[in-house]
């Protein structure tokens, strides 16, 4: 067992006299790491314990029971709370502190403790006390008169292993929740496209970012009775529940105003105030790409919000002109937005994606891949491969390219005619 002495240069230790208590000064160590004696690692114990002679029956019980520990020693709860900035295996509380009692000692110490387990201290008339501090979350307790060292010791430590297999029981439930979270939240941002007519053909495609963790990436396709066909692709700035419950919410208002006949020339408006009435902070913006293609099929219109310009892959891969690109939704009050009209042949096809597709890195460096990079990797894959292998291939090629899974997600949309298309898939 590790005592801190109270002088640094004090001899060995003795029982505390008049002028002379258990120190609290730490052990000079690594300053992230537990101490080490023997080549073993000595766990860190903080005695929170007001009374001296307390104390010095504690530090002697650990000491019958041949335990290893570095002893920290506070007084009070504030002291506790400057300790427990560091790293710390248990605690041992006694319920009764000059700064607070019983359960609120109880909560601040809880609240400070992080990953460390807690032990109350009790005495022979309040173990009472003892019972309602496991229920508020103490991992365990002992009465005052009724431990020996042996008991002392084992206590501590199944209290530790105790608040390491909730630990490990929390991160699993969340774990589980927050799957289940991004499952449902994913199912929102994938769509199947509400199309009637057999003449057009969809390719759609969504990758979750790095572990799983979704962003704000969402798509749709809708076509309106007038055989009018509507796609989006759009990205809510940011990662994570919260931008993804946004990405629904606009593909739904997105969806709900083409189906319900809105002018097209409204619908960005429209979604900027949706936008701003449910995001949680007004730095969050959104960009959007729209595409809109007559029943003729001979044009289609582009609005860009903020958003980078679609490929067009026949005859071969190439940017698409654009003179006429928005801002981003979200970012300015009374923004403007205009299309680009594009002619179209007999036979097209057009890609709208998110940035995660070209935003991944090029090796170890820092190097991006970038849209021209992507352009480049498209015109490799699409002479001859329909719209489905063409999107795969060339998203395992940015992986690759990448070193592993790309950090952000990735939504893909591959609108064409004249039958050389893929099958519509998510």
């Amino acid at each position: 067992m590790i005592i801190t002495p109270p002088d640094p240069g004090a001899g060995a230790y003795a029982a505390p006299g008049p002028d002379q208590n258990l120190g609290s000064t730490v052990i000079q160590t690594s300053p992230t790491a537990p101490p080490v004696q023997g080549g073993a690692a000595v766990a860190r114990l903080l005695l929170v314990e007001d009374d001296d002679g307390d104390a010095f029956l504690v530090t002697e019980l650990l000491a019958e029971g041949g335990a290893d520990w570095e002893v920290l020693r506070a007084r009070s709860v504030a002291e506790a709370a400057e300790h427990l900035t560091q790293p710390v295996a248990c605690v041992l509380l006694d319920l009764g502190l000059p700064d607070a009692e019983g359960l609120d000692a109880l909560r601040a110490v809880v609240d400070a403790a992080g990953h460390a387990a807690v032990v109350c201290l009790t005495g022979l008339d309040d173990e009472h006390r003892g019972i309602a501090a496991v229920a508020a979350g103490a991992q365990d307790y002992l009465v005052k008169g009724q431990v020996d060292g042996n008991l002392l010791h084992r206590a501590l430590r199944y209290a530790v292993e105790r608040r390491r297999a909730e630990e490990q029981s929390r991160q699993l439930y969340e774990s589980r929740i927050r799957a289940t979270e991004n499952a449902r939240l994913e199912r929102g941002l994938l769509p199947q496209p509400h199309v009637r007519s057999g003449d057009l053909r969809f390719t759609t495609r969504y990758r979750p970012g790095r572990d799983s963790l979704l962003g704000g990436d969402f798509y749709d396709v809708v076509e309106t009775g007038d055989g009018t066909i509507h796609v989006i692709v759009g990205d809510v700035a940011g990662h994570g529940p919260d931008e993804a419950a946004l990405g629904v919410a606009l593909r739904i208002a997105w969806r709900t105003m083409v189906l319900a006949g809105m002018p097209t020339e409204r619908v960005l408006p429209v979604l900027q105030d949706v936008l701003i009435a449910e995001r949680r902070t007004p730095e969050t913006f959104t960009t959007a790409c729209m595409l809109v293609v007559p029943p003729e099929r001979d044009v289609m219109d582009i609005w860009l919000a903020g958003h980078h310009v679609p490929f067009a892959l026949d005859p071969v891969p190439y940017l698409l002109p654009s003179t006429s690109r928005g801002p981003a939704l979200g970012l300015l009050p009374t923004p403007r937005w205009a299309p680009d009209r594009v002619e179209l042949g007999q036979r097209w096809r057009v890609m709208a994606f998110t940035d995660g597709l070209f935003e991944g890195r090029i090796g170890q460096g820092s190097r991006r891949l970038g849209k021209e990079g992507l352009l480049d990797l498209v015109a490799a894959r699409a002479d001859g491969a329909d719209s489905a292998t063409l999107v795969d291939a060339v998203v395992a090629d940015v992986v690759k390219l990448n070193g592993g899974p790309l950090s952000d997600d990735v939504a893909v949309v591959v609108v064409g005619r004249d039958g050389t298309e893929g099958e519509t898939g998510a």
